[in-house]
């Protein structure tokens, strides 16, 4: 003969049965939307879509065509590989806007070595380009981590201070493309399975940031950082270290995408790389990553990234006037901050009902 239940085994069984069958007392419709908010990276890549179908349904050539797809995916590639970067600073809950200045100087290294250095192998302006990249990230890391000085006052003074060598160097000068070897040149023209080149290389960039942050302890680490960096202190975690190290990779990035640039355009000048910064912040966002950091992925990053870039293609095709494509941007950077913090608090409420119920 089964034993009554208690009143608080009663209870507890009612409530455990109430939050099984809760779910399924909603429509298909608002689970489906529920699930898509919950994965702002499928959210992002929904707005992306919905874009490019308006686009190309007032003009077809925006995406089918040998010129629309090409641009469509090379495009963003610069943007892309500095919204990874970004990503993984922000993720530390710290910034990096340098990365524009950073990018300059690197286009412009790109230009010197091939017209100082005939001959230079293309491989070795990409290293030279990284490593750049890299010393100069490695200054930011070093300020903020050893100097513990918030990382937005710092990067905003290296901005600067990094605009200003460019300037210096460069001077009034321009490297044009009569300056690159044709080699070199041709990667921005060059596709494998019609995808270009330079956006392989940024995806496989980012393939390997991704996997490195979600599988390695290293990347985990970032976000346990970010989450909260003094109880990350407290548990051992090298956090200057680890801070550093994204700082570096940051810079190393943003000397990669200098060097795509340089390919992509042909042409350098002393304003290049000018409002990047705040363009790979705004793709980082939109993308989901978390402005005070421990939580988002360099992939939302990245489709942020090209949202943004065909957002600017696709608003003039739909007879949307220049102001408005930074009205959305802002509209959209917004949205997102906003879904974040009702996405948080929601899931605090639901920690905690569970604790209670515990």
């Amino acid at each position: 003969m089964s034993q009554p239940l208690r009143h608080d085994e009663g209870a507890e069984a009612s409530t455990s049965e109430a939050l099984l069958v809760e779910p399924s007392r909603l429509s298909r419709g608002r689970r489906v939307l529920g699930v898509v908010l919950r994965s702002r990276e499928l959210s992002i890549f929904l707005v992306l879509v919905a874009v490019v179908v308006a686009a190309t349904a007032r003009n077809s050539g925006f995406l089918f065509s040998a010129d629309g797809w090409r641009n469509f995916l090379l495009n963003p590639s610069i943007l892309l590989l500095l919204a990874v970067g970004q990503a993984t600073v922000i993720i530390t809950r710290n910034v990096d806007l340098s990365v524009g200045s950073v990018m300059a100087l690197t286009a412009y290294l790109t230009g010197r070595l091939f017209i100082d250095v005939p001959g230079i192998p293309v491989v070795v302006v990409f290293a030279a380009g990284l490593a750049a990249g890299a010393l100069l990230g490695l200054v930011n890391g070093v300020l903020v981590s050893l100097a513990r000085v918030p990382s937005l006052v710092i990067t905003l003074g290296t901005l600067y201070a990094y605009r200003g060598i460019m300037l210096t160097w460069a001077g009034s000068e321009r490297i044009n493309a009569g300056d690159l070897p044709a080699g070199f040149l041709a990667l921005a023209n060059r596709s494998v399975l019609t995808v270009p080149v330079l956006t392989l290389v940024a995806l496989a960039v980012l393939a390997v940031v991704g996997y490195y942050l979600y599988t390695a302890r290293g990347g985990r680490e970032l976000y346990a950082i970010g989450s909260d960096p003094d109880a990350a202190l407290l548990y051992g975690l090298g956090v200057r270290r680890r801070v550093m190290a994204a700082f570096v990779l940051s810079g190393a990035l943003a000397g990669l995408a200098g060097v795509v640039y340089t390919a992509r355009y042909g042409t350098v000048s002393s304003s290049v790389g000018s409002g990047f910064e705040l363009q790979a912040v705004a793709a980082v966002v939109i993308g989901g990553v978390a402005i005070f950091g421990g939580s988002g992925t360099v992939w939302g990053a990245a489709i942020g990234a090209f949202l943004l870039v065909t957002i600017n293609r696709a608003l003039p095709s739909l007879g949307i006037a220049d102001f408005w494509q930074r009205a959305v941007w802002g509209a959209l950077i917004l949205g997102a901050i906003v879904l974040d913090r009702v996405l948080a608090a929601r899931q605090a409420r639901r920690l905690v009902r569970a604790r209670d119920v515990a």
